[in-house]
C-alpha cells in the first residue's frame, strides 16, 4: 500500500465518511423493519417509535452502567433537550411516512436534508462551505429529484412527511455537531436515548398505546438494537469531520435502501433510479477524495 493510500485511510475525512456509511447500512436495515411493522403488521407509528427507542435504551444499559453517571454530566442540558425534541418529532414523521410510501421514495425525499444541514452549518455553526461541498450536495440532491420525479401523477402529499422529518432531523444534526465540540460521543448518544423514551411515550399515549406481541415484539427489539448502533455511528461521523462535509455521504443511504426495499418488499423503482444513484455516488466519492487530499496537503 503506497503512502497516498495510507494518508487516505488515516484522514479524518475518510473516518467521518466511513462512520456515516456504516450508519447508513444500519438505518437501511432499520427502515425495512419499520416498514414491515407499519405496512405488513399495521403497527401504529407512535407506538413503533416508542418501543423502538425504548428498547434501544434498554439495550444501551450495559454502556450506561460502564460509563456511570459521568455519561450524563453536561453543561448544556437545554441543547440536548431541544435536539431530542427535534429528533422525536422527526422520527414520528418518518415512521408515518414509511406507512404510506415505498422505502426508496421516502429516502429520496428525506435527502432534502443536506440543504438544511449545509445552510444551517453556515449560519449557525460558522463552518466554511466551499464550492466542492456546495457542488457535491447539489448534485446529490439533483440525483434524488431525478429518482423521485415530484412532477409525476404518482406523487402524493403524504410523501411530504419524509421532507418534514428531513427538516427536523437536519436541526437535530446541527445541534449534534455543535455538542460534539464540548461533549463525548457517548454522552450525546446517552442523552438522546434517555430523553427520547419519555417524549415518545407521551406521543404514543396521545394516539393510543399498543403493546407488541409475537413477530412485532421481535422486530421492535431488532429496531431498538439497530437504532442504538446507528445513532452512535452517526455521532462518531459528526465528531470526526465537519457537518457540511459528512452530510453528503448520507446520500449513500439511497442505493442502500433501494436495495433493501427491493430485496424484502420487491419494490421496483423506475429506470431513472440508476441515473440518480450514479450522481449521488459520484458526488460523495468526489467530495471524500477532495477533502482527504486537502488534509494531506495541510499535514
Amino acid at each position: 500500500m503506497n503512502q497516498s493510500s495510507l494518508s487516505l485511510f488515516r484522514s479524518r475525512a475518510f473516518t467521518g465518511a466511513a462512520f456515516m456509511v456504516l450508519a447508513g447500512i444500519a438505518f437501511a436495515v432499520l427502515n425495512v423493519v419499520t416498514q414491515w411493522l407499519a405496512m405488513t403488521l399495521g403497527f401504529p407509528a407512535a407506538s413503533t417509535a416508542f418501543w423502538q427507542y425504548g428498547f434501544a435504551l434498554v439495550l444501551s444499559l450495559p454502556l450506561l452502567f460502564r460509563l456511570g453517571l459521568k455519561a450524563m454530566r453536561t453543561d448544556y442540558p437545554l441543547r440536548h433537550a431541544f435536539r431530542v425534541l427535534l429528533a422525536a418529532f422527526g422520527v414520528q414523521a418518518w415512521v408515518m411516512g414509511l406507512a404510506t410510501v415505498p422505502i426508496w421514495q421516502a429516502i429520496a425525499l428525506v435527502m432534502t436534508s443536506p440543504f438544511f444541514i449545509i445552510i444551517g452549518a453556515r449560519l449557525f455553526l460558522g463552518e466554511t462551505v466551499g464550492r466542492d461541498r456546495w457542488l457535491a450536495t447539489f448534485v446529490g440532491f439533483l440525483g434524488a429529484m431525478i429518482i423521485l420525479q415530484p412532477w409525476s401523477d404518482s406523487f402524493s402529499l403524504s410523501a411530504l412527511l419524509p421532507v418534514l422529518s428531513a427538516l427536523l432531523w437536519g436541526g437535530s444534526s446541527l445541534l449534534m455537531k455543535n455538542l460534539t465540540q464540548f461533549e463525548a460521543p457517548e454522552t450525546i448518544t446517552v442523552w438522546l436515548l434517555v430523553l427520547l423514551t419519555p417524549v415518545n411515550a407521551g406521543l404514543a399515549m396521545a394516539s393510543g398505546f399498543v403493546m407488541p406481541e409475537g413477530l412485532a415484539l421481535w422486530l421492535l427489539l431488532a429496531a431498538g438494537l439497530l437504532t442504538a448502533i446507528g445513532q452512535y455511528l452517526l455521532t462518531l461521523a459528526y465528531n470526526a469531520a465537519d457537518a457540511a462535509y459528512v452530510q453528503p455521504f448520507d446520500d449513500l443511504k439511497l442505493p442502500l435502501n433501494v436495495f433493501a426495499g427491493w430485496l424484502v418488499f420487491g419494490y421496483s423503482p423506475s429506470g431513472y433510479l440508476w441515473i440518480g444513484a450514479l450522481l449521488i455516488l459520484s458526488a460523495s466519492l468526489f467530495l471524500m477524495l477532495r477533502e482527504a487530499g486537502r488534509e494531506a496537503r495541510q499535514n
